[in-house]
């Protein structure tokens, strides 16, 4: 039995999907194919010019920085054992945004380091992955290889998170992904929990749970894709107990150029930015996000809106991105991007940040 290179990467498989590529050509360079064992490379590698006017600041920033992606390597190993294949992936991802903040000491993190059992049964994780609550929310983000909304100085960009979904942080996790059944995708895990609570006695007495359902077919070219995905942890510290929750959810329809895609979340307990991140409170937040895209011979155009309600941080935030891109092979990408990003206090209705951004990136893939 061949698991297609132990299932490629999701974040893979949506990025070349996003290019109009088949992910299982492109994805990989294969080192060692031999006697039911491989062992492929991939890579990812992109810099943008960054030209932002902010009207809180009053100020204009240029600097040369990573898109929504950091630049990564990732490798992927697999093992037919009789009934079974044996697979595992690692990926490191780097920053390159450390001119201003700390010369050469480049920020390094991994994020995906697993072994995977797959049979007939379906596929068995372990180890360390994306979570599965909004996972699809922004695997199927249509501005996924752009820049989009402002991030930390350091860091990545933020795309969408914090304007339509939360981020789907890596965690440790046991996750069961059952065979394909007639289009639907069934994902169950249990995952490290999220620090919902702070001090000394933090007690987790039961795991974060965490399932997705995607179901994608084809009717007469008309490529559907809808998903719901969700999580549920309680952790406890001394008298106070947060119950945290949260629903995500999307429908993307494509017919010949055209791609129309719609997502949101509502979520309680839960920080609506990173959700390993306190939360201290049961409070709510939701948001939606709704995108359309054409593309035309190598030429791909994207207009994208978002907006996050959360009294959890007492933030409402909205994010509206035009972006361009353009192949000029099937590894190599050229992005033009125009954002503009708003962040107001929701008990105030100060305004925390308000900023245009225009990104010119290269992305180079193998």
């Amino acid at each position: 039995m061949n698991n297609k290179k132990i299932r490629r990467s999701a974040l893979f498989t949506a990025m070349f999907a996003a290019m109009g590529t088949s992910a299982g050509v492109n994805a990989a360079v294969e080192l060692y194919n031999q006697d039911g064992t491989t062992f492929s490379v991939d890579g990812y590698f992109n810099a943008f010019y960054v030209n932002r006017d902010d009207d809180v600041s009053d100020t204009r920033d240029s600097r040369i920085k990573m898109g929504f992606l950091p630049n990564t390597i990732g490798f992927n190993f697999s093992k037919e054992m009789g009934d079974l294949t044996l697979g595992g992936r690692s990926s490191f991802w780097t920053s390159i945004n450390d001119s201003l903040d700390s010369p050469t000491d480049t920020s390094i993190d991994v994020r995906q380091f697993y072994a995977t059992v797959d049979g007939s049964f379906g596929q068995v994780l372990i180890g360390k992955d994306f979570g599965l609550y909004a996972r699809s929310n922004i695997f199927l983000d249509e501005i996924l290889m752009g820049f989009g909304s402002p991030g930390t100085p350091g860091g990545v960009s933020f795309g969408n998170i914090r304007t339509g979904y939360p981020y789907p942080t890596p965690s440790a996790q046991i996750t069961y992904r059952a065979p394909e059944m007639s289009g639907f995708n069934i994902a169950v895990g249990v995952l490290d929990p999220a620090d919902t609570v702070t001090g000394a006695n933090d007690e987790n007495s039961a795991p974060r749970f965490e399932s997705e359902v995607t179901y994608s077919t084809d009717v007469n070219g008309l490529a559907l894709t809808g998903w719901v995905n969700g999580r549920y942890q309680s952790a406890e510290n001394g008298g106070t107990t947060i119950d945290s929750s949260g629903v995500g959810y999307g429908v993307k329809a494509s017919l010949a150029g055209l791609t129309l895609a719609a997502s949101g979340f509502t979520s309680k307990g839960d920080n609506p930015v990173l959700i390993t991140n306190s939360a201290l409170t049961e409070d709510d937040a939701d948001g939606f996000l709704v995108q359309g895209a054409y593309t035309f011979g190598p030429n791909r155009i994207v207009l994208s809106y978002g907006e996050t309600d959360a009294e959890i941080l007492d933030l409402e935030t909205e994010n509206t991105t035009l972006g361009f891109f353009h192949d000029v092979n099937s590894n190599f990408k050229l992005v033009a991007e125009y954002n503009m990003f708003e962040s107001q206090n929701r008990t105030t209705n100060a305004t925390s940040a308000d900023s245009n951004t225009i990104a010119l990136g290269a992305i180079v893939t193998f």
